[in-house]
């Protein structure tokens, strides 16, 4: 993790009265160092090996803390584990979409947008914000499906 990147999640936590602990540091330098939706379970063991002092409790804890700060992003990919990635990321696109494979269960990160695709997002928004009366904030799409590599097993 960049230095930069430390000194922003230090004055993200210390600007809500939190301490930077070494666990919550290696949790997000885990994240950000990958391209993977890990578990909490897989984050656990890359920090514990870093770190042997850490407890899965305290992952699970600060996930949860995480999540709510809107640091990271949890998913459920149908694999029955939830699945983290940060928000932003020089790893990750920005906002983007899953394709998940219900055969292999990869999970492919989906951004190149075309200006179809977009304005298609934003009418379907707009139609259900006016229909509902509800404010949108943002949406997260997962499509599922069998990947190109199961496709030619036979």
């Amino acid at each position: 993790m960049e230095k930069k990147s430390k000194m922003e999640w230090h004055g993200r936590f210390r600007g809500r009265g939190l301490r930077f602990t070494i666990p919550r540091r290696l949790i997000l330098e885990t994240l950000s160092s990958t391209i993977d939706h890990l578990s909490a379970e897989e984050i656990y063991i890359r920090v514990h090996r870093k770190y042997p002092n850490v407890g899965l409790t305290t992952v699970y804890r600060t996930l949860d803390l995480l999540e709510r700060m809107g640091i990271i992003s949890r998913f459920q990919f149908g694999d029955g584990r939830s699945r983290f990635e940060l928000v932003q990321s020089s790893t990750k696109a920005g906002h983007h979409h899953h394709l998940v494979c219900t055969s292999c269960k990869q999970v492919i990160d989906y951004d190149d947008f075309v200006e179809e695709e977009v304005e298609l997002l934003k009418k379907v928004e707009k139609a259900l914000a006016k229909k509902h009366g509800f404010e949108i904030n943002g949406h997260v799409i997962q499509f599922y499906g069998v990947c190109n590599n199961c496709q030619k097993q036979p």
